[in-house]
């Protein structure tokens, strides 16, 4: 148990190199990924990487709404309001075809990331409102994201919203109650498990990029560097947005970096899995959650890094400046 634990650890820390060789695997290898990992399975690995989320819950994890309730409410509409702006606006900037369009409106319209978390604590943010927001943008979805798409693509595509909001109750909310239910009535055996759970959502991501990957890899080395684009612009201007709305609250600056990374990040599993689903009709369509799970996780990383680099200076200059006060 204890070496598995060590290879979940690292493939928590690493999950950035993971996606991207899984990605290059699938691109290099499209047939024999696409026989052993079908776009199918797409479904049932979110899942399974949701109900590992739910296992990580606690009631504790929202008493957060109730004590730091402006920058909950802040968080979960800007992640609703940025980030779906900005994807539809994108399309149209870039002048993407209807099915790229959807894939990234799918993108921008999807609850906050699961690995959001775990770059919040790299970066020295606030871990309880990121779980918090986390999971409150997670059960809101089923509703607010079916609506989202619908307003912003229902014009070019049909966009089924009840068999869009049953699907994401079946492969988010559900899986998320039974982990959520088994951490707490088991929760000694939770815990037993917690230390392999970082193995589990990097597996089942990994899996989920190999399926579309290797599913779609004709026409992404066409469209390939357009999509990266998209996609790298979407995210990084909902890392810059989500700290600007936090500074304009005059929010904390622990929450103002938690609020960035939450924006920024997202659950691109869940728009892929709709995609494949909800819009099977056009492939490409699940080609921007792949690349944003490649792409958020490298970035997350990176950004992370910086934010907790930025940290360590303010606490620095306060050190400094208590010093000459005191002096």
């Amino acid at each position: 148990m204890k070496t598995l634990a060590k290879i979940s650890d690292f493939a928590g820390k690493y999950m950035a190199i993971v996606a991207l060789a899984v990605a290059i695997i699938a691109l290099v290898f499209p047939g024999p990924v696409s026989a052993v990992v079908k776009t199918s399975y797409v479904n049932l690995l979110l899942g399974v990487v949701m109900f590992g989320m739910g296992m990580t819950l606690k009631l504790a994890d929202f008493k957060v709404v109730f004590t730091k309730p402006k920058a909950v409410v802040t968080g979960i509409l800007a992640q609703f309001v940025i980030m779906p702006v900005l994807a539809s606006l994108l399309t149209v900037v870039f002048q993407l075809p209807p099915e790229l369009a959807v894939g990234v409106i799918l993108v921008g319209s999807c609850p906050g990331g699961t690995s959001s978390n775990v770059m919040t604590y790299l970066a020295r943010g606030d871990i309880a409102l990121s779980v918090g927001m986390t999971a409150c943008t997670t059960i809101l979805a089923p509703v607010v994201t079916p609506l989202l798409v619908l307003l912003l693509a229902g014009q070019t595509v049909d966009v089924n919203v009840v068999d869009m909001f049953l699907s994401i109750v079946q492969v988010v909310l559900v899986p998320i109650a039974l982990g959520f239910l088994i951490n707490y009535f088991f929760e000694k055996a939770a815990a037993a498990c917690a230390s392999v759970l970082p193995l589990v959502s990097v597996i089942g991501i990994s899996l989920i990029i190999m399926a579309v990957v290797a599913a779609n890899q004709a026409k992404l080395l066409t469209v390939g560097p357009l999509i990266i684009a998209v996609v790298v612009l979407h995210n990084v201007l909902g890392y810059a947005l989500g700290y600007l709305t936090g500074r304009t609250l005059r929010l904390s600056k622990a929450q103002r970096r938690t609020l960035s990374i939450e924006v920024g990040m997202q659950n691109s599993g869940l728009a892929t899995s709709l995609a494949t689903v909800h819009f099977a009709a056009m492939p490409l369509a699940a080609v921007p959650g792949a690349v944003f799970s490649v792409w958020h996780n490298i970035s997350g990383a990176v950004y992370a890094n910086i934010l907790a680099r930025s940290a360590d200076k303010d606490e620095d200059d306060t050190a400094n400046d208590a010093e000459r006060a005191a002096a």
